[in-house]
Order: C-alpha cells, then sequence, then structure tokens
C-alpha cells in the first residue's frame, strides 16, 4: 500500500478570475474562457466557449492554463453525467481560467501531472466530492474541500507507469467520442438539409405554402403531436410516487429510466435503478417498446432520449414522459428529431409550468405543433440516419465499458493489487 497524502500537500490551487460578462466576446480570435459550464466530463467543450479579448493576454498570465493543467467546477461539481472536471490537452487553444472553476498543478517532484488528472477524474475523488457538496440555489464546493482530498501516492516510477496504462483507455475513448460527433454532424446536417431548409431531394419543383408555422413545402402538412401519437396512452406520465415505492427496487430486474438517466439524447445505465418483473408487470402501462420518446419531466425540459430496440419493455419511471408515436402516422425516428430542433425545444420551455423548477405534463405536449413531410421522406430520412443512431449506441456503451475498466483499475493499481510492471510490460 502507497503512503497516503493530501492534495494540500502537493498541488497548486488557483480559483479563476472574476472575468465580466459585459466584456464576453464570440471573435473566434479572441481567447476561450474555461467556466462551469464548458467543464465537461475529461474534457473542455470549447465549441460553447465565452471569449475575452485577445488583447488582454499578456495581462493576465496569471490564469492562463496550459497543457496538463487539471481544472475542477467548484459550482455544481457534480451532474448526472459525473464529476465536472477536465484536463487541457497539447492541441487544446490557450485559454483562461474563469471564476468558480479551480486549476490544479502539481508543486512537487514527487506527484506527475499526467498522474494527478487520473487522481482527480477517479472514482474516488468524485465519491468524496458527491457528499460534501453544500448549497441549495447552487451547490458548490470550496478551493479547501478540493485540497483536503486524501489519496494514495505511488513511487513517481510508478505514477508514470499508472498514466500510461490508464492513457491508453483514454486514448479509445476519445477516439469513440470523435466517431460519435462525426455520425451526430451527418444526422444533423441531413435532418437541417431537407426539414429546415427544405433542400430535399426533388425540392426544385414543389412550391411554397402558407402553414400556422410559416411557408412549407406543397404537399406537407402541420398537426399536434397528440395526433400523430397512439390513442388513448400515446402521451403519458411515469408512475406516481404512490404506485412505485422506494421498498419496491431491488438490486436486479427491470431498469426504471429516471430523468437523470437520460443524458446526451441516450438511456444511461450507470446509476439506473431497478424493479422485479412482477412488479413491473403490475403497471405494465409504463413498460416501454423500442421507438418510444422518453422526456425528463422536471428541470432540463430538453432531455429526452429515443428507445432502441434492446431497450424493450424497459420502465419509465417517476418524472418522466412517454411518448409513443402512432407507426401509420408519422415516422417515430423523424419525430424524435422534430422534437430536438431548437425552436421546438424553445417552444416547449416556453410552455413548461413552475417557477423554482420547470415541469411537462401531457396537456402541454398534447398541442405542440407538428411539421409533416410526406411519409416517404420521413422514411428515407431515418433509413440513411437511423443506423448512425445505432453506430452511435454502439459507440457510446464501449465507452461506458471502457471508463468503468479505467475507473475499476485505478484503485487496484493504487493497492498493488495488480502489477503495475506485468501490465505495462
Amino acid at each position: 500500500m502507497f503512503p497516503l497524502v493530501k492534495l494540500a500537500d502537493c498541488v497548486d490551487l488557483l480559483a479563476g478570475f472574476a472575468f465580466k460578462s459585459q466584456q464576453f466576446t464570440d471573435r473566434p480570435d479572441d481567447i476561450p474562457l474555461v467556466k462551469g459550464e464548458n467543464v465537461s466530463q475529461g474534457c473542455i467543450l470549447w465549441d460553447i466557449s465565452k471569449r475575452w479579448p485577445m488583447a488582454d493576454w499578456p495581462s493576465l498570465e496569471k490564469y492562463q492554463l496550459r497543457a496538463g493543467d487539471v481544472v475542477v467546477a467548484m459550482d455544481r461539481p457534480w451532474v448526472p453525467a459525473g464529476l465536472k472536471w477536465a484536463y487541457i490537452r497539447e492541441d487544446d487553444p490557450k485559454a483562461l481560467l474563469v471564476q468558480r472553476c479551480s486549476r490544479l498543478r502539481s508543486n512537487t517532484s514527487k506527484l506527475d501531472q499526467s498522474f494527478l488528472r487520473f487522481v482527480i477524474g477517479g472514482p474516488g475523488f468524485e465519491s468524496y466530492v458527491k457528499p460534501i457538496t453544500t448549497g441549495v440555489n447552487v451547490p458548490h464546493i470550496s478551493g479547501k474541500q478540493i485540497l483536503d482530498y486524501e489519496f494514495s501516492l505511488p513511487p513517481f516510477p510508478i505514477q508514470q507507469r499508472i498514466s500510461g496504462i490508464l492513457s491508453a483507455y483514454d486514448e479509445l475513448i476519445e477516439n469513440s467520442q470523435r466517431r460519435i460527433k462525426i455520425l451526430e454532424t451527418m444526422a444533423r446536417s441531413l435532418y437541417r438539409e431537407w426539414f429546415v431548409y427544405f433542400r430535399f431531394p426533388g425540392h426544385e419543383s414543389v412550391p411554397r405554402v402558407p402553414s400556422p408555422l410559416g411557408d412549407i413545402p406543397k404537399g406537407w402538412e402541420v398537426t399536434e403531436l397528440a395526433r400523430v401519437c397512439v390513442a388513448g396512452n400515446g402521451i403519458q406520465t411515469g408512475p406516481f410516487g404512490s404506485q412505485l415505492h422506494e421498498s419496491d427496487y431491488s438490486e436486479s430486474g427491470v431498469p426504471v429510466v429516471m430523468p437523470k438517466d437520460i443524458i446526451g439524447f441516450r438511456i444511461r445505465t450507470d446509476s439506473i435503478a431497478r424493479i422485479p418483473e412482477e412488479t413491473a408487470d403490475k403497471l405494465s402501462r409504463h413498460r416501454m417498446q423500442p421507438g418510444d420518446i422518453v422526456y425528463g419531466r422536471r428541470g432540463d425540459i430538453g432531455r429526452r432520449a429515443f428507445v432502441m430496440p434492446h431497450q424493450s419493455r424497459w420502465f419509465c419511471g417517476t418524472g418522466c414522459l412517454r411518448i409513443r408515436p402512432n407507426l401509420d402516422a408519422v415516422n417515430g425516428w423523424y419525430l424524435f428529431n422534430y422534437l430536438g430542433q431548437n425552436d421546438v425545444v424553445g417552444l416547449i420551455q416556453g410552455r413548461a409550468q413552475g417557477v423554482t423548477m420547470l415541469n411537462l405534463n401531457t396537456g402541454i405536449l398534447s398541442s405542440v405543433p407538428v411539421r409533416l413531410p410526406p411519409r416517404q421522406l420521413q422514411d428515407n430520412f431515418a433509413r440513411l440516419t437511423f443506423s448512425m443512431a445505432e453506430a452511435h449506441e454502439a459507440l457510446s456503451a464501449k465507452i461506458d465499458n471502457l471508463r468503468r475498466t479505467r475507473d475499476l483499475l485505478l484503485p487496484r493499481l493504487l493497492s498493488g493489487q495488480v502489477d503495475v510492471e506485468a501490465l505495462s510490460a
């Protein structure tokens, strides 16, 4: 077993600068800012970064980030997707650190900076952060709490070997993430071409006609969401708390999809709850089938996922809402993509109810207007893009497995249960 140390013993922690939002820019030549909203799980979301005038770069040396730096969000440090932390890569743009984010940098030859990112990105630090996060409106942690974290510190050469082993997993994860991004871009581009810009095959000979949603190609129609869902229970909320009690949950059985499980427009199973088959059968109206669309109906109103074939008969949990398309009226995959368009998401959010937390209900969704192209065009879109969604799902599952393996491996490497020399040979 290696000796225990605190981050305070070997790390410099810097809190970011209070940059004034009035001076933020969107100019691509200006400096990206690293703030809580674009710190994700292991990486910075540069495409949503606010920017700061490049002319100020020399005077802000203290807050300049460099390759290898580890960043932790101090406000809302943990979200359902995981801990909000990242590290700066060699090919990342030069950037500045914003307040309520902390930068961690080794200050001793005893701690390898590459190893530090696995300490912060590992399950031990996340488990430490979750229970100590305080605050009602904005949960947060302090710099002192971060520095108080205790971990095992191997000799420097072993740290380097551990980093090399775990970095191989990260490279595989990042390769899969890049492939997913390409697939998403391709699918979005095709949707926009055909159904937003109306540049579908043969569009040149189709005139535009007025509709409640503006001019649309002749032969298209506008209807309400309820009219393209199955009759009776096409739009249905999950069971009330009085129908499904805490005592009904079990270690194994039918996965119960809660809002926290809907991440990145897919259902994640990292921390999914389960109920016995017999309990799910008693509430069978809440079982889902492939092609259903499941929404989180509280908080983040845009959170939704398409139920894939391998998720057949999973359970729509409390806090969620299930849409079941009538396949005679609409292609379900087209409908899922339509509901994700910015104007539709904005419309649904505008209708959502609640002061402290927005809520959806069946009435709100029932009257959402749906623009319906000819069925053949919907089906052609699904034929060309649903295979991309299946590939996305397979790559995401691969990423989940790689992360689980990596996170299980780290504590075993630190405890000596796994021979570092044997793995790196």
